[in-house]
C-alpha cells in the first residue's frame, strides 16, 4: 500500500458519481473552503476550483468514472491522486454515510498523507487495454454458448461431440443431431452466434495487434519469447503491465498479479489469509493460462509441475509455475531481455 504524503496549500476531494461530483477543498489549516455538489461538466468543476488552483491537489475514489477526471487534471497541470477503492475503509466506517461526508474525508485523507494510491493508468494506452477486456468478455460469452450445446447434447443423451464447437466440426452435423425441432433452433441459435463472436473476435484482435506494434513492439516481443505465451496473452501482459517500472520490486509485481497469497499475522502467529482481491484479475488470468500453454508446449515445465505436485498437490503447482513465470515477466522487461529457458528450468 502506497499513500499520497504530498504537501500542497490547498486539498480537494471529490466523491465522484457518473452525473454528479461532491467537492471538497480544505486549506493545510485543515479549514473547509469549499463544499458543493455539482454536475460532471469539466467548465463547472474548472470554475469552482479557479480560486485555489495555486499548488492544488485533487484526489478521488477508484471507481469506473474517473478517467474523464484524470484527463482532464493531466491537461490543466493540476496535480491528482487516485484512491484504492478497497483500501479507503475509512469513507465506510462512518455511522452516517453520504456524498458529502465522503468528500470531506477524502480530503481528510488526502492533507494527513492518508490515501491509499491506485495506479492512474496513462491515456495514450489505457483504451485498447479495456478493448482488450472487453474481447475477453465476448470470448466469455462464446465460451457459454458452446457449454449450452454440450450440455443440449447431454441432457439428451446424444452422442458426444467433441472438444471444440464448431472448429473442427461441421455445424450442419452438429444440429442434425437434435431431432426436437425446438431444441434443433436453440441450437442453430448458439451456432449463429458462435460464428458472429469468431468472426468479431478475429476482426478485434487483428485490429489491435496493428496498434500494439506502435505502443511498444520490444517488450510484445520480449513476452512472446516465452513458451505457452502466444499473440493475445503477450496483448494481455503488455496492456495490463503498461510500465514495468511502476513496481519498485519483483515482490511488488507478484502481489499486483495475485500470484501470491497474503498472510495475516498477529502475536507472531498466523491468523489466515486477507484481502485475496485485491489486485490485477486479468493478469492473474494470463499467468495461469500461460503456465497451463507452457506444460502443453515444454516437457521441462511439465516436469516441473509434477515434482512440485507430489508435495503440494496440482493446483498449487501450478500457481508456482505461474508465478515463476510471472517473476520471469518481471526481470525479462525489467532488463530487456528475452527468455532464457536455460536459466529458467535451472539447467546446468
Amino acid at each position: 500500500m502506497r499513500f499520497y504524503i504530498q504537501q500542497h496549500q490547498y486539498y480537494c476531494g471529490i466523491d465522484l458519481h457518473a452525473r454528479t461530483m461532491y467537492n471538497c477543498i480544505l486549506d493545510q489549516a485543515g479549514n473547509t473552503l469549499l463544499h458543493k455538489n455539482i454536475n460532471t461538466k469539466p467548465e463547472l468543476f474548472l470554475k469552482i476550483i479557479e480560486p485555489f488552483r495555486d499548488n492544488l491537489v485533487v484526489a478521488a475514489e477508484c471507481i469506473f468514472t474517473w478517467y474523464w477526471l484524470a484527463d482532464l487534471c493531466a491537461k490543466e497541470c493540476i496535480d491528482f491522486v487516485l484512491g484504492h477503492a478497497l483500501y479507503m475503509k475509512a469513507i465506510h466506517g462512518a455511522k452516517t454515510k453520504n456524498d458529502r461526508i465522503d468528500s470531506y474525508k477524502i480530503a481528510k485523507l488526502l492533507r494527513a498523507g492518508m490515501i491509499p494510491m491506485a495506479y492512474v493508468y496513462p491515456a495514450k494506452m489505457r483504451s485498447v487495454r479495456d478493448l482488450l477486456r472487453r474481447r475477453m468478455h465476448f470470448m466469455r460469452k462464446r465460451a457459454e454458448l458452446r457449454a449450452h450445446i454440450k450440455n443440449t447434447n447431454s441432457q439428451y443423451n446424444l452422442p458426444p461431440l467433441g472438444h471444440t464447437i464448431p472448429h473442427r466440426s461441421n455445424p450442419d452435423d452438429v444440429q442434425a443431431q437434435f431431432t426436437d425441432p425446438c431444441v434443433h433452433k436453440s441450437v442453430q441459435v448458439d451456432l449463429d452466434l458462435i460464428g458472429y463472436y469468431d468472426k468479431m473476435l478475429k476482426d478485434l484482435e487483428l485490429y489491435i495487434h496493428r496498434i500494439a506494434k506502435s505502443h511498444d513492439a520490444k517488450d510484445h516481443y520480449l513476452l512472446r519469447t516465452i513458451p505457452g505465451i502466444g499473440p493475445i496473452l503477450s496483448l494481455v501482459l503488455l496492456y495490463e503491465i503498461e510500465n514495468i517500472n511502476r513496481f519498485p520490486r519483483v515482490q511488488n509485481f507478484s502481489s499486483y498479479s495475485r500470484l501470491i497469497k497474503p498472510i495475516k499475522e498477529s502475536a507472531g502467529k498466523r491468523t489466515g489469509k486477507s484481502n485475496k482481491k485485491i489486485g490485477n484479475a486479468h493478469l492473474k488470468w494470463a499467468f495461469s493460462e500461460a503456465a497451463i500453454l507452457m506444460m502443453r508446449e515444454r516437457d521441462e515445465a511439465k516436469k516441473f509441475v509434477q515434482r512440485k505436485q507430489s508435495k503440494h498437490g496440482k493446483a498449487k503447482a501450478i500457481a508456482i509455475l505461474s508465478h515463476k513465470i510471472g517473476r520471469t515477466v518481471y526481470y525479462m522487461l525489467k532488463h530487456q531481455r528475452p527468455f532464457d529457458p536455460d536459466k529458467f528450468f535451472n539447467k546446468k
